[in-house]
């Protein structure tokens, strides 16, 4: 059995994942996705620009690469991806969460939004990135790492900003039932990332020069006069060794040969 093969056979043994995550695409739709999501407070779109900068940064988007967004929701990120210039393919399982990346009007010659699960999306290829915000740790990592790589040219770059799983609130969201239940923006199949495991997982599907960095200091409920202050802390505590393992996040890059 090839590689393509196992991705299909893989995601067809596991389809209450997708329907999971479409159900919980239409909850979110019914509120304010990006206030749920942490995104729409002071701090929360202070953390959202540096994240979608170093994102960028991470896959060298600019005029005339060609990038796949996976899971781009409300097309929030797509949008600071499309002022770098790249041509933009933004992908995601909701019908209801594109409606909104639809109406923010990115034009249409630069960026494509798709209502497909990020599996169906082959015929799209090959990109010389693939990119995305908080999206891994909602599919089923085995089979997403073989087929972003089957969508890569050789030598393209993914670049991804994922939650940190040794970060206090991150572990305990994901592992105690009633704050799962609590907190709603959680889907009920997502998960989280430690770096070290992750990166020989990347290693094993085929990925080279990985490196994943835990980021974000800031959270969102952070009040609007003491950002400044918390995000020049934040930089200093993601340099310390130890303590900048409990960071938010993790700046994840790699390439396929």
């Amino acid at each position: 059995m090839n590689r393509n093969t196992q991705v299909e056979t893989g995601y067809q043994e596991c389809p209450s994942r997708a329907a999971h995550e479409i159900e919980h695409g239409k909850k979110l739709a019914r509120g304010d996705p990006e206030t749920i999501w942490g995104w729409g407070s002071p701090a929360g779109r202070v953390r959202a620009q540096r994240r979608a900068q170093l994102i960028a940064g991470g896959a060298q988007l600019r005029p005339g690469v060609r990038a796949l967004e996976i899971g781009c929701g409300t097309g929030l990120f797509t949008e600071m991806f499309a002022a770098t210039g790249a041509d933009l393919v933004a992908v995601d399982i909701s019908a209801e969460l594109l409606a909104k990346a639809r109406a923010r009007n990115l034009p249409p010659n630069q960026v494509i939004f798709l209502e497909k699960r990020f599996e169906d999306c082959g015929v799209d290829g090959p990109f010389d990135a693939v990119i995305g915000s908080s999206v891994l740790h909602h599919l089923h990592i085995e089979f997403a790492l073989d087929r972003i790589c089957d969508l890569l040219k050789p030598g393209g770059q993914i670049s991804f900003a994922e939650p940190n799983m040794l970060n206090p609130q991150v572990f305990l969201e994901r592992k105690l039932p009633f704050l799962r239940n609590r907190f709603w923006y959680i889907s009920p199949d997502e998960t989280a990332f430690v770096r070290w495991s992750f990166a020989v997982l990347l290693k094993k599907h085929g990925f080279q020069d990985v490196r994943i960095v835990p980021f974000d200091w800031v959270h969102p409920a952070i009040p609007a006069h003491l950002i400044q202050v918390m995000s020049a802390l934040g930089r200093s505590l993601e340099c310390i060794p130890i303590l900048r393992e409990f960071s938010g996040s993790l700046l994840i890059r790699a390439l396929r040969p």
